[in-house]
């Protein structure tokens, strides 16, 4: 009978691209998906205007990764900080880009 030990993982060093050059401020988020994968699209809208700010795109078991990650850092902040209050819907306002 064989005794396997779980093997340590190792670190992955993680570089940013160059061509990122910092943070990006977002205030809507747009997610669509087909069979394959999750598209996020996030953009900063300040009227009468907005630009796309970031598009991710990932298969949707890392998809679903990425909303536990949320999830367990906003209750982390919530249990610091207070409760979170959620953000005022732009409703059917259309900003030039639709599904």
């Amino acid at each position: 009978m064989e005794n396997k030990q779980p093997q340590p993982q190792q670190r992955q060093q993680i570089k940013i691209a160059d061509n990122i050059p910092g943070a990006e401020y977002s205030n809507l988020a747009n997610i669509s998906h087909n069979k394959e994968e999750f598209q996020i699209v996030f953009a900063n809208v300040m009227p009468p205007s907005g630009r796309v700010a970031a598009k991710i795109i990932t298969t949707p078991g890392h998809f679903k990764r990425i909303i536990a990650a949320m999830k367990d850092n906003l209750k982390k902040y919530e249990e610091k900080f207070g409760e979170v209050k959620e953000a005022a819907n732009l409703g059917e306002k259309e900003i030039g880009f639709k599904n």
